[in-house]
């Protein structure tokens, strides 16, 4: 943390300008005309006024690039060359799966090189690979940006490449770059055009080869096998590529191959991924899911590889994510498509042709059902199924409406047929979760989850904004007329509140609090830059936002008009007291309407009025005695 820059690391994903003291830039976080995402090298802190998101270097990997904390943390330690020391020495074995992963990786990465190199300067790939991909309609710069390759067809090149280099012949054929036959090795895609899979930190993970070869009986494409670093079910192709927009749009496009991903790049609709031509599985929809809770599957027009996809629907129904579908003209697919049209043309089209997945899959259904009675009560039991998985109740609802309507049935029928997936374990042959019962939320939990913003707890608030900004500080106490002493701000700030064993409600505000007593019982006084460097990223992102908005006086007020305005660390101590003063006369206006409200209840037996009454009056002279310090008017 005290060695990353957070503009030099956030200047690798979007391009900063020099604004003041502070830089600027478009959000990377939302489609905008005006820039205001702010980058503040002196607090090391970003703002993103836009969306309201904000915080360390850290956070913006982890919003950004959607890290983990520890991913975030080991990104910055790559790029500045910092080694991590593991808490404890790892076992034989853990080295060696590791180094066994780290070779992989290696060996992964230097064939993505060669047959980049072969595509791009050897006249065999010249001549098959690169004039494949340029009549594919593929600029240079995408060719590149992707890492396409040409595995020459010799039969050995890259074997030979490899083991000149010394790379061990067995970790080549775990990732399937070579295969062995009557003691001889060869490449295992010569002759194949090739297609680089990436990690989402964007680590080569393993290879798609295409053969250009029209001949039925050879496979036209050959993946990489499964291994310790690849596995094909929990990677999506062009995720490393796709994550930023996909955020920035909070949508991802799933398309079917490789070249409808590169394709829709092209044609500038970044957001696009691909399952590389398998059955989408729980592990590549949870992928998705980390960056988005909207997915739209492109199709081409044939109904044979749509109905296979149906259960793929079904898990993004599971996941709880919503699910559009965009059907193209016949004989026509995401790369064929984007090539005919231009950009805003493709755009349009699939802005206007998304359909809800129950009026996709009813109109691919009906066209079997061909007016049978038995046939159309069946298809309708399997859309009742899909809907059945979405584990939002009111959303299932709605659903219901519309399959009632579009049926010309009755919701009851419609509901009382979800029951009975549930009630005879049917929807357990489909892995179905349990449908959960609509939670009954008591009003005062209510009234509490709608009272958690800023505004509803700007009493709270202010005592943080200032244990954050000044909690280090010292500040003179009065004791006597002659005589004070001295003590942070911090320690007085919790001894106020020790006092009258007062307590915050606002959790994240209790969160830091806990933290800031923490430190005091070991002697520490934690600062604002401790908290940016805690792992919890809400934290985080409330200390980033008060220093954020922090607005300093400028100097020309000063230079210019001669103009001297005091700050709140001109008396310091009256600052924090006066928040003292107000969080308390507060909780006693909270008191105040408590007792009031127990006043109301005509049952109470005499002697609890009085004690009420007694309480109220003893509560109106405290709170008389704060109005007074504060000034009378602040206080309505």
């Amino acid at each position: 943390m005290q060695t990353a820059r957070i503009e030099e690391v956030i200047g690798e994903f979007v391009q900063l300008k020099r604004a003041g003291s502070n830089l600027k830039c478009l959000s990377p976080f939302t489609d905008e005309r005006t820039p205001s995402f702010v980058v503040s090298p002196a607090k090391q802190i970003f703002k993103c006024f836009s969306t309201g998101k904000g915080g360390t270097v850290v956070t913006f990997l982890m919003e950004k690039e959607h890290f983990s904390y520890p991913e975030a943390l080991r990104w910055l330690a790559a790029k500045y060359s910092i080694e991590i020391p593991e808490l404890s020495e790892p076992s034989a074995e853990d080295l060696a799966q590791k180094n066994e992963r780290d070779s992989l990786f290696i060996i992964n990465e230097f064939a993505k090189n060669y047959f980049a190199d072969n595509l791009l300067k050897n006249e065999e790939g010249i001549a098959v690979g690169l004039s494949y991909f340029e009549e594919r309609g593929f600029r240079r710069d995408i060719i590149e940006r992707f890492q396409l390759g040409y595995c020459l067809n010799s039969g050995d090149d890259f074997t030979k490449a490899a083991a000149s280099k010394g790379y061990n012949i067995n970790y080549l054929e775990q990732v399937g770059l070579v295969k062995q036959k009557d003691e001889r090795h060869f490449d295992f895609f010569r002759g194949r055009v090739m297609f680089p899979i990436h990690s989402i930190t964007g680590r080569v993970l393993g290879f798609g080869g295409r053969t250009l070869i029209t001949d039925k009986k050879i496979a036209k494409y050959f993946n990489s096998p499964e291994s310790i670093v690849y596995n094909k079910s929990e990677i999506l192709y062009g995720l490393y590529f796709a994550k930023g927009d996909i955020v920035k749009y909070d949508e991802c496009l799933l398309c079917e191959g490789y070249t409808d991903v590169i394709s829709m790049h092209q044609a500038g609709i970044q957001h696009a991924v691909s399952s590389s031509g398998t059955s989408l599985t729980k592990e590549q929809v949870k992928l998705v899911k980390r960056y988005t809770q909207n997915l739209t599957i492109l199709y081409d027009g044939d109904t044979a590889g749509i109905k296979a996809s149906f259960r793929g629907i079904d898990l993004i129904l599971e996941e709880g994510m919503n699910v559009k579908v965009v059907l193209f003209p016949d004989g026509e697919d995401p790369d064929s498509f984007s090539k005919k049209v231009g950009t805003t043309e493709l755009q349009t089209y699939i802005k206007e042709h998304k359909q809800d997945f129950i009026s996709f899959k009813s109109g691919i259904l009906l066209e079997e059902g061909n007016n049978d009675p038995i046939k159309l009560a069946e298809l309708i039991k399997e859309i009742i199924h899909s809907v059945s998985l979405i584990p939002d109740q009111i959303t299932r609802s709605v659903y219901v409406q519309s399959i009632a309507s579009q049926f010309n049935m009755s919701e009851s029928l419609i509901s009382a047929e979800l029951i009975k997936l549930k009630r005879n374990q049917v929807s357990r042959d489909f892995s179905e979760p349990k449908i959960k019962e609509v939670e009954v939320i008591p009003q005062e939990i209510v009234s509490t989850a709608e009272l958690k913003t800023k505004d509803s707890f700007i009493h709270e608030y202010e005592l943080i904004r200032l244990l954050i900004k000044f909690g280090t500080h010292e500040v003179q106490i009065p004791s006597s007329e002659k005589e004070s002493h001295s003590m942070t701000v911090l320690e007085l700030i919790l001894l106020e509140l020790s006092y009258d064993d007062l307590l915050f409600k606002n959790e994240l505000y209790k969160k830091i609090i806990a933290i800031f007593e923490e430190g005091l019982k070991e002697n520490l006084l934690y600062s604002a830059n401790y908290l940016k460097r805690l792992e919890d990223q809400d934290v985080v992102r409330l200390v980033s936002e008060i220093e954020a908005n922090d607005d300093e006086l400028s100097h020309n007020w000063v230079l210019k008009f001669s103009i001297y305005t005091k700050s709140e660390e001109d008396n310091l101590y009256q600052t924090v007291m006066n928040s003292i003063y107000f969080f308390k006369f507060k909780k006693v206006e909270e008191k105040l309407n408590e007792i009031s409200d127990l006043l109301k209840n005509n049952e109470l037996p005499d002697q609890d009025v009085l004690l009420l009454l007694s309480e109220q009056m003893a509560y109106e002279k405290i709170k008389k005695l704060l109005s007074d310090k504060l000034g009378r008017t602040i206080l309505k």
